[in-house]
């Protein structure tokens, strides 16, 4: 284990990296996850532990419900915190291929890519590597903020739940790896909301447009419809970190209302 108490920037960005991916009431010194990364960066699991700790005491959400970590914190968390809101696609994919050397493997290794998924050789591979690599980045940070469970309807089976773009991914290249624009939604009503089917409303309430309500009245009703428009009106379970950004929600609930 290292001896020096201070924290390289690697580290601290690896850290971060496994901040956004395990949910918060499971960063504690035992998680085999945060045991891994400790032997990774030759820390003490409790060392790392008080790191994700310390990530999370500036999380606005963490620190409304009085999580404030240590006192002063580092610098250096402060400085990871800021550049991946300033270019949160560049650090989360800086973070995947630091992991990844880290791990000894490619960055298309820990992302599952599989090598005849990819273009040859060139810019076009790097594209789609890096795009694949961020997507499951934002997949990852959204459902274990969400502890893995649908924000409408609590179903915690992670094979049907989808990591939502709130504002959409071919708009909003800026924010596409951004936590706070991801909702956790089981398939259905991911499907409903990336169509404009369904919005929040202003008191983070499920709406459903009227185009889909209407069909309750016509041939296409059926079950499974009745079953999406049950949730009407109920509040969305928010996450206990990167609680979706409320501009967002408003320019995603105007634009299905326009």
């Amino acid at each position: 284990m290292s001896t020096n108490p201070n924290w390289s920037r690697q580290d601290h960005i690896l850290a971060f990296n496994l901040y956004c991916k395990i949910p918060f009431g499971k960063i504690h010194h035992s998680n085999p996850k945060v045991i891994e990364l400790a032997k990774l960066i030759g820390r003490t699991p409790s060392s790392v532990s008080l790191k994700l700790s310390n990530f999370a005491r500036l999380d606005p959400e963490l620190k409304s419900r009085g999580v404030s970590g240590m006192s002063h914190g580092a610098k250096g968390e402060e400085a990871v915190w800021k550049e991946f809101y300033q270019h949160p696609d560049e650090l989360a994919f800086q973070s995947e291929r630091l992991l990844a050397n880290r791990k000894g493997i490619s960055v298309e290794e820990l992302a599952g890519i599989e090598a005849d998924e990819l273009p040859r050789e060139g810019r076009e591979r790097e594209a789609v590597v890096r795009l694949r690599v961020n997507q499951g980045f934002f997949r990852a940070a959204v459902l274990s903020a969400y502890d893995f469970r649908c924000c409408v309807t609590g179903l915690a089976v992670p094979e049907l739940l989808n990591a939502s773009h709130i504002l959409s991914w071919a708009d909003s290249p800026e924010h596409r790896v951004d936590p706070r624009n991801g909702l956790c939604l089981n398939a259905l009503h991911d499907r409903a909301f990336d169509r404009g089917l369904m919005f929040i409303g202003e008191r983070c309430e499920v709406r459903f447009s009227n185009e889909l309500r209407s069909m309750l009245t016509t041939k296409k009703a059926d079950a499974t419809l009745e079953w999406i428009l049950s949730f009407e009106g109920r509040a969305i379970s928010t996450p206990r970190r990167f609680r979706p950004d409320p501009g967002f929600l408003e320019q995603h609930r105007a634009k299905c209302l326009a």
